[in-house]
């Protein structure tokens, strides 16, 4: 082997340059690869952490880690069934950028899957889940958060350019954020919202009444005075209870059976007298009323206190119009000053009906509701007084003149003219009581037509003197008891009335009847004869009709600017969000 004067060989030299160059090229697939496995390492902890279930894959040549996560849509759990994680928080929620919807326990969905490519940890971001806006503003609020007008009002005017941080919903003390806007990155054009809560934030529970929901208190019971004058009306006299007493008897023995029937009757008549006095809760969507139960007077707001109620025939169904006024006048019930969300929306021709003055004030005055001392002149007014005592002044003198001419007569042509005149004087009297029948009739009639082309009163007049003459009546053809307190107003009895509809299908469709024949004649021109004649056979039926209308007209409109209506438009515009 050949030797230099330095005393290495070529192959020395080689392997001292070589061996430190492959050693430095080495270093970066090294530290690739435990830089790589840290970072994996640490990414697994926090899935671990956060309780997610995802597919890892890493390349440590390249430093990239790629992490598949599903996707979920996620509504509220159920309120009556799973009430201790609606009202809750997530005891575990992830720490993972996009994960804050982890907060609240919700019932999940998986859609689909998606897949990052990161090389830190801190690059892991959660994908956002998919949830209806309605529900989600709904659950916040029936947990307790306030919605904030100005970040409401902003996302109405500016969308998807509202600034990222922008809150939309606070905490119950103002103090804390519970909705705001987030980042658009994975929302792929949807709308990206963030929720924070806290359990100490939360300050309805399940007692409450939740958003979309009403109370329908129960109708007022007749008079005891009344149920008993009837209980004793209909109670027979003694010797008719002695026979009826051996009557029982016999049939007693003859058929034992009967008893378990009338037990098995009064049971179910104990039941319909429970729910009767019972509130109920009805539940208003989109598509109108959905759901009724019966409550318990006191008892709490939950699915062991409360009975599912029939409502198919209030339901909205094509070709009726019964389900849309239910939905309607429960709506205008359950909407005041402080609703700040609602969910049916009353249609446009109702509203325009109940707005309009379509009921003639002269035809309140012949159904004797209004005195027409309390009305503008409508009707032509005739002096009968005057004209009975000129026709009595008339006859008087006619038959004093004919009494002088007869006392000039003999005798014989006295006594013939004398039978004439009372003659004459009887086809008279029958002539002039035929005339004033006719006269009558003809002002009758012209007093009708009078009537129906008189001024028009709006509802909310017409309501109120309706309310009044059902108080001051002492009987009622439909069973429903208005009640003598005044301090009762006209909502407490429309909530009444709505509750009885709900339980006597037969009297809410009488009412729906002449709802559609109201707006019927006021869409068509006016009341006619028909009308009128209608009404004055269900005249307490048109009262009672009355007083729904009358609230429809006095519901709390949103007029634009407030919160309410920004609300509204909102969850209109975006009916599915991005959480994360």
């Amino acid at each position: 082997m050949s030797s230099t004067n330095s005393g290495y060989s070529a192959t020395d030299i080689i392997t001292f340059i070589g061996v430190p160059l492959a050693v430095l090229g080495v270093l970066p697939i090294l530290y690739n690869t435990v830089a790589t496995l840290a970072a994996l390492s640490k990414i697994k902890r926090m899935l671990r952490h956060s309780r997610l279930t995802a597919l890892t894959r890493s390349d440590v040549v390249n430093r990239v880690i790629e992490v598949e996560l599903p996707r979920y849509a996620v509504t509220p759990c159920d309120r009556f069934a799973e009430t201790e994680l609606y009202w809750r928080p997530s005891r575990q929620p992830s720490s993972i950028p996009g994960g804050s919807w982890t907060t609240f326990n919700w019932q999940a969905r998986a859609i689909g899957a998606k897949t990052q490519r990161v090389e830190y940890a801190d690059q892991l971001r959660q994908p956002q889940v998919e949830v209806a806006f309605d529900k989600l503003v709904a659950y916040l609020l029936d947990l307790g958060a306030v919605p904030d007008a100005h970040g409401w009002k902003l996302l109405r005017s500016t969308g998807l350019w509202t600034p990222t941080g922008c809150s939309l919903m606070k905490s119950p003390n103002g103090f804390h954020e519970a909705l705001t806007i987030a980042p658009l990155d994975d929302s792929d054009g949807h709308l990206s919202l963030k929720a924070n809560w806290s359990s100490d934030w939360t300050t309805r529970d399940f007692s409450s009444l939740p958003p979309y929901w009403i109370r329908l208190p129960p109708a007022l019971l007749p008079d005891p005075v009344e149920a008993d004058a009837m209980h004793t009306k209909g109670k027979p006299s003694t010797s008719q209870q002695e026979i009826q007493v051996d009557d029982a008897e016999n049939g007693l023995k003859k058929d034992e059976q009967s008893l378990s029937n009338k037990q098995s009757l009064d049971s179910i008549q104990k039941q319909a007298d429970k729910v009767t006095r019972s509130p109920i809760i009805c539940q208003i969507s989109v598509d109108g009323l959905i759901s009724a139960m019966s409550q318990e007077d006191g008892a709490l707001f939950s699915s062991a206190n409360l009975e599912t109620l029939y409502i198919e025939p209030l339901r909205i169904r094509p070709g009726k119009t019964d389900g849309v006024w239910f939905a309607s006048v429960a709506t205008a019930y359950g909407t005041t000053s402080q609703t700040i969300l609602w969910n049916y929306k009353i249609p446009d021709e109702i509203l325009n009906f109940a707005r309009r003055d379509t009921v003639p004030c002269g035809v309140l005055v012949l159904l004797g509701v209004v005195d027409e001392s309390q009305t503008p002149e409508w009707a032509t007014n005739y002096d009968t007084r005057e004209e009975e005592r000129e026709l009595f002044f008339r006859r008087s003198a006619d038959q004093r003149a004919a009494m002088t001419a007869e006392a000039r007569m003999p005798l014989p042509q006295r006594e013939n003219a004398a039978r004439e005149r009372m003659h004459r004087e009887t086809n008279q009297r029958m002539q002039d009581m035929r005339d004033r029948s006719r006269l009558e009739s003809q002002r009758r009639e012209a007093r009708m037509s009078e009537a129906l082309q008189s001024p028009k009163w709006d509802t909310k007049l017409v309501a109120e003197h309706n309310l009044r003459w059902l108080r001051e009546r002492k009987e009622s053809s439909t069973g429903f008891c208005v009640g003598g307190d005044p301090s009762l107003a006209l909502r407490d009895v429309v909530g009444m009335l709505l509750h009885r509809m709900v339980l006597d299908g037969q009297f809410a469709s009488s009412i729906f009847r002449m709802l559609d024949l109201w707006k019927a004649w006021a869409d068509n021109g006016g009341m006619r004869r028909s009308d009128r004649e209608a009404l004055q056979k269900d005249q307490e039926i048109f009262a009672l009709a009355s007083l729904l209308v009358a609230l429809v007209r006095d519901t709390v409109t949103a007029h634009e600017g407030t919160l309410s209506l920004d609300l509204q438009e909102c969850l209109g515009m975006w009916k599915t969000v991005r959480l994360g």
